[in-house]
């Protein structure tokens, strides 16, 4: 969390140019594959994120954590949450 609105405003603007080191670069660009098709996700992705410093925990804890908030995103927008 942060409470730096500007970087909060480049990461929504795009993330691939905010102010953010290539560790937080490389595990957005995996969170974005996750979001955007899984089924594509390979070893050569885990070594890309292994290359900046995460190890096989880091890998799951993010694979989680993306991968829940796109689960509960999906059931919130079935069930109509937040619709008025």
């Amino acid at each position: 969390m942060t409470l730096d609105q500007e970087l909060v405003a480049a990461l929504e603007e795009d993330y691939t140019s905010a102010p953010i080191t290539e560790q937080e670069r490389v595990m957005l660009d995996y969170v974005v594959q996750i979001t955007r098709d899984a089924t594509r996700i390979s070893p050569r992705d885990h070594d890309r994120l292994r290359a900046v410093g995460f190890d096989d925990k880091g890998i799951l804890q993010i694979t989680l954590i993306a991968s829940w908030f796109n689960y509960i995103n999906r059931v919130a927008d079935a069930l109509g949450v937040g619709r008025g």
